[in-house]
């Protein structure tokens, strides 16, 4: 059954409601705090899902103008941050801590330097 969110016009508290879609509309709805029927229904956020192809024509879009980001750690830490949850995986810490220090105005140099070890071969094959 779906789960319907309200909110008392009463009491203010916030609730839930699972409700099957005939019931939506003609069952009537009581605050589950005071009991009240004075409520209305809140909106929540709708999530759309995108397509890979999707998320990358997106961020196409978004960073087409960012001719010249090397000089710019500033927004070249926005715009990973932004491609970052665009891709909707999970992504190591590094990857934080890189856009945690672009953000702040570190160049890429200066992060290589610090963390020389970041994104490279981890084998010990040699």
């Amino acid at each position: 059954m779906p789960t319907y969110d309200f909110i008392c016009n009463d009491c203010n508290e916030r609730f839930d409601v699972f409700l099957t879609f005939a019931e939506y509309g003609k069952k009537t709805v009581k605050c589950t705090h005071c009991n009240s029927k004075n409520v209305r229904r809140r909106m929540t956020k709708v999530r759309v899902a995108k397509s890979d192809d999707g998320r990358m024509e997106s961020m196409a879009d978004d960073f087409s103008g960012f001719e010249g980001l090397e000089d710019d750690p500033k927004a070249m830490g926005r715009m990973m941050r932004k491609m970052g949850k665009e891709m909707g995986e999970e992504l190591p810490p590094e990857f934080n801590e890189v856009v945690d220090r672009l953000e702040k105005g570190q160049s890429p140099d200066e992060i290589e330097k610090e963390i020389p070890d970041l994104g490279g071969d981890q084998s010990d094959d040699e």
